[in-house]
């Protein structure tokens, strides 16, 4: 067992409780302003805002800081034209066949169906994969922990250091979602988590007219 190492912090710095509200008030402000965006512009998207946002999602805290993510960014439009075909193959069974009419009705409002120009038209992909174990350079394998809540952590972060560039974003889930393993060439040890897409909103772009819960509804303070 290899010895903790530790070292002082020195990243954080202390706010004055003025900042400290003005800064939790923008952001907060900031974030109402996101939406889901289903209409894309095919408009490009500079590849090192995209770098970016990734390196801020891999800060994301993780179980034994063991990092079970990985990202394939695709922008290549015959890889996303594959990806297309397979993905509404599977929302077609889904709206046809193995949804519930309870969560066909939920999804209602939302406007969704089984098509999804989006995943062709956006400039970019990015399919986040959750590593159930980790492979040394020696061919041993690392057990990962906390898989799902660590990878939805770092894709939280993604999704909001896009909206914080100036982007807007999908979280987009065909289930099953194994076809995208063959077409991006991943390993057995990484499940597909989503396709995050990314780039510009189209000039025509509408969302559904919809809220967010109010903070009494989704908070408790004891």
């Amino acid at each position: 067992m290899t010895d903790p190492k530790f070292h002082p912090l020195t990243s954080w710095r202390e706010l004055e409780p003025d900042e400290m509200l003005r800064r939790a008030a923008e952001f907060r402000q900031q974030l109402q302003r996101r939406r889901t965006v289903r209409y894309f512009s095919d408009r490009a998207v500079p590849r090192e805002v995209i770098e970016d946002c990734l390196m801020a999602a891999g800060t994301a805290p993780s179980g034994a800081n063991l990092q079970p993510w990985h990202f394939v960014v695709v922008s290549d439009p015959a890889i996303k034209h594959r990806i297309r075909v397979e993905a509404e193959k599977e929302e077609q069974e889904f709206y046809t066949r193995k949804a519930p009419q309870e969560w066909l009705d939920a999804l209602a409002p939302l406007g969704t169906d089984a098509n999804k120009p989006f995943l062709e038209t956006a400039p970019y992909l990015i399919v986040v994969f959750a590593q159930s174990y980790g492979v040394l350079a020696d061919g041993r394998r690392v057990k990962n922990y906390y898989v799902q809540e660590s990878v939805g952590i770092a894709t939280g972060m993604l999704i909001t250091a896009v909206h914080n560039a100036g982007l807007v974003s999908l979280t987009h889930t065909p289930s099953p979602m194994g076809f995208l393993n063959e077409i991006l060439g991943r390993p057995t040890n990484e499940k597909p988590f989503l396709i995050l897409v990314v780039g510009y909103p189209a000039d025509d772009a509408v969302v559904p007219d919809i809220g967010k819960k109010t903070l009494e509804e989704i908070a408790t303070f004891l």
